[in-house]
């Protein structure tokens, strides 16, 4: 059999709107593991090149986090379950951040909770059935337990006797108390903490590294220090992010390096580029980086509604695409969404939100897929909550060419996908379509095929396209209630 016919036969087989009996999407593709030159894949306008897969495919990442910040020792993780990645993938996202905590994986300094790395590989393996790629996240809040928190050990946690109020109704207001900002400072500074913190990312990459789920590593998530006397917080930041964050991210690569060769590093700057200032990180030396910034609004974090007239997220695309635009990385956005979704202009707020993030990210991960109120991307039932469920939208989850044209038009119903196909052999694409009450059409020009031309009503489909080598090829996507005629 030719490589063409096989390729044609493999791409009808895995069509995941076909109801093939056992078959999952964590089966019919492999993970993306690990990046290919960016070379292969055409850069955005702005500079920033794509992410891609280890066939140079160029992806999207769209989901969630997932988290269990409640559970410690015996209990810990044991809040996130399949069912969280089986409604991701039926309401057609691909992707998921999952926070762990130091603190679970090593209580007591050298001791590592071997029940806890079981938890996660029973969590990723769940991921992997219902084809979730998974970024996994270090995750602290204000340091972790020393304050009451989640995130670095107690034992690691070093003050110098300087004090710390709680600020129960702010608690990011905490991140400025003298004792945090001074472990940050100790973890950062403290050869036998570098360590420390080293040896626990070797542990997490060396059990990790080679599983189907796993895409990547959040080194740690949204990394503060300690101001200086005099000290504006946009100076103070970069500064933290230059001279602190830059050589702590090459540490960490170089300990997850000696276990993992494959896996992206994701790299976040401080929380302060929300407010629009470029962030200060130098150069990771590793080929295989993320930029991950999370896109959060502090009034709006306040309960504030959105204001369009305010330029915000304008200020912010400005800002947070420099860097990797000058270090010529991908961005994926680690964490966005409001925590009240049903003030008068969030539909508004999602719709320039979403229009932003396609401009210049490989994907992103809201927060936060729970069942329930606050953050949570659904109800209890499992229904999108007021307004997220424009974050459910058709997109090319793959695209085994030189993408053109990227774009969906959530008011008339339409998604439009042009590329140029690979010239090195057939390659096939993948685009995931999200459910919609009255299903969707595709049509396919060029030298390509797609054995889906329809996706039945109420349900998630991802749809495969063969192209010809050189091959131009337009995907036509049309929600099935809108009139083509």
């Amino acid at each position: 059999m030719s490589r063409i016919l096989r390729l044609l036969v493999t791409a009808l087989a895995l069509c995941s709107c076909l109801a093939v009996p056992g078959l999952t999407p964590a089966a019919a593709a492999p993970a993306a593991r690990g990046p290919a030159p960016a070379a292969r894949a055409a850069d955005r306008p702005d500079g920033i090149p794509p992410l891609t897969d280890d066939r140079g495919r160029v992806i999207t990442l769209r989901g969630w986090n997932v988290e269990d910040k409640t559970g410690r020792g015996e209990s810990a993780l044991t809040a996130v379950t399949e069912k969280h990645f089986r409604d991701m993938r039926a309401k057609g996202f691909n992707a998921a951040r999952l926070l762990v905590f130091w603190d679970d994986l090593e209580p007591r300094r050298g001791r590592y909770s071997q029940e806890y790395l079981r938890r996660i590989e029973r969590i990723l393996n769940w991921a992997h059935r219902h084809g979730i790629q998974v970024v996994l996240d270090a995750h602290q809040d204000v340091f972790g337990p020393a304050f009451g928190r989640r995130g670095i050990p107690e034992w690691a946690a070093r003050t110098d006797g300087l004090p710390f109020t709680p600020h129960p109704d702010d608690w990011f207001s905490e991140y400025f108390e003298p004792a945090v900002q001074r472990a940050f400072t100790h973890l950062y500074e403290d050869p036998d903490l570098r360590r420390a913190q080293a040896r626990m990312w070797r542990v997490l990459a060396a059990r990790f590294g080679g599983h189907p789920a796993v895409l990547g590593y959040d080194l740690i998530n949204e990394p503060m220090g300690e101001l200086r006397d005099g000290e504006d917080l946009a100076t103070a930041a970069r500064r933290i992010e230059r001279e602190q964050l830059t050589p702590m991210y090459n540490r960490l690569a170089d300990a997850v390096r000696s276990v993992d060769r494959d896996s992206w590093l994701f790299v976040e700057p401080t929380p302060i580029v929300g407010e629009g200032v470029p962030t200060g990180l130098g150069r990771i030396e590793d080929p295989k980086v993320v930029y991950a910034p999370h896109f959060y609004n502090t009034a709006m974090e306040a309960g504030a509604d959105y204001d369009p007239d305010a330029g915000w997220i304008e200020a912010y695309e400005a800002a947070v695409t420099v860097y990797p635009a000058r270090q010529r990385i991908p961005v994926v956005v680690g964490e966005w969404g409001p925590l009240n979704n049903a003030l008068p202009n969030m539909s508004r707020f999602y719709r320039d939100a979403l229009a932003s993030l396609s401009r210049y990210s490989s994907g992103w991960a809201g927060y936060v897929w729970c069942y329930g109120g606050g953050y949570c991307a659904v109800d209890a039932e499992g229904r999108f909550r007021a307004n997220k469920e424009q974050t459910a939208a058709p997109y090319a989850a793959a695209v085994a060419g030189r993408v053109a044209v990227d774009a969906y038009d959530p008011g008339g119903g339409t998604y439009r996908l042009r590329y140029r196909a690979t010239g090195r052999g057939a390659g096939v694409s993948e685009l995931s379509l999200p459910p919609a009450p009255a299903g969707w059409r595709i049509a396919v020009t060029g030298r390509a095929w797609t054995p889906t031309e329809a996706a039945a009503p109420g349900r998630a489909c991802t749809v495969w396209v063969l192209a010809a080598p050189g091959a131009e090829v337009e995907v036509m996507v049309t929600r099935g209630d809108v009139n083509q005629g």
